[in-house]
């Protein structure tokens, strides 16, 4: 499987897809007008470990709920997660069976290194 969840809206998602010249076996799919399904959720969280490793506490809305100050469960990540697509961290490509999550330099070269190998 080669697929990529991301936001339309945000430039860096679509910097790091475009830079990468993906080719047409890839599916995008923008969070926002087709969210996460729970079956899509459980398959990134086998392939990463967590669904603390997929939430993103960079999201204004993590902020806004003051989320920093509690204590976090898996159950509640994955529970953010579904309620509202700001909270997966993003992108997240999945290839083959790697899972890449987030736009840190490191991840979108490892990404690069995957798509040559």
């Amino acid at each position: 499987m080669k697929k990529v969840y991301y936001l339309k809206s945000c430039n860096t998602c679509l910097r790091i897809i475009n830079a990468l010249n993906l080719s047409t076996e890839f599916e995008l799919q923008d969070i926002k007008s087709s969210p996460i399904t729970e079956t899509q959720l459980e398959t990134m969280k086998l392939l990463s470990g967590s669904y603390e490793s997929l939430f993103s506490k960079r999201a204004q809305l993590y902020k806004k709920l003051d989320l920093k100050h509690k204590d976090l469960s898996e159950e509640d990540f994955k529970s953010y997660i579904l309620q509202h697509y700001t909270f997966l961290k993003r992108p997240v490509f999945i290839i083959d069976d790697a899972i890449f999550i987030g736009n840190s330099k490191k991840t979108v070269e490892a990404i690069g290194a995957a798509l040559e190998g």
